[in-house]
């Protein structure tokens, strides 16, 4: 598996969801049953942090006023450009995604010796790059209409129903992520939560983490 090879035998699992789909729920599930978790995620907003190894190429790609005086990027000026300039986005996206990408071979790496066998990794943009899916061996899909996607963002953001379905506009459609889709995890406005845990159970048995 170029990119990010392990231990014989690792399985490789891309999740990926919208936003408010659950997904987190379901990759601590995952990581429950006795998966490695890679928060894609977090490890961005890690290297966008002060003095991250995205600030100097930010820096140089954005100027300093897209550059908090604590040392990190700003967020908040950076979300309003990317979101109405692909161009700002591509370029983005160019700095920040090796950066992930490097940062998770070498967590993937550790977990491996450390033994583990299934390596589960959190990616929420994973319909929208596809450098990610040839280095992974199944992609989960947890899957939500739009609709419970917006309430649940709207509860636990406090963002306005317009700009969580901006949000929601602006990652890949439900068709997209069921395309590159193995596995499809339903966590709609009708799932309990004791149905999600028994979805993701038999998937976990597949990989040999738990019975289902």
């Amino acid at each position: 598996m170029p990119g990010l090879a392990a231990a014989p035998f690792s399985w490789h699992i891309g999740v990926t969801g919208g936003i408010g789909s659950g997904k987190s729920t379901v990759t601590g599930i995952l990581q429950a049953a006795g998966a490695c978790v890679i928060d894609a995620d977090q490890l961005a907003r890690d290297c966008t942090r002060p003095h991250g190894a995205a600030i100097a190429h930010i820096r140089s790609a954005f100027g300093d006023t897209f550059i908090d005086a604590d040392g990190s990027m700003r967020r908040d000026r950076m979300r309003k450009l990317v979101f109405r300039d692909p161009i700002a986005k591509h370029k983005l996206e160019s700095i920040i995604h090796p950066l992930v990408l490097q940062q998770a071979q070498t967590l993937a790496a550790e977990a491996a010796r450390q033994g583990y066998r299934v390596i589960v990794y959190d990616i929420p943009l994973l319909a929208e790059s596809a450098h990610w899916r040839k280095r992974l061996d199944r992609v989960v899909v947890v899957d939500c209409d739009e609709a419970t996607q917006i309430q649940r963002v709207m509860q636990r953001s406090g963002l306005t129903q317009a700009a969580a379905a901006s949000i929601i506009a602006s990652q890949a459609s439900r068709q997209q992520r069921w395309q590159i889709a193995d596995a499809v995890i339903d966590n709609g406005a009708s799932t309990t939560l004791q149905q999600l845990h028994t979805q993701v159970r038999a998937l976990a048995s597949n990989f040999g983490l738990i019975s289902g």
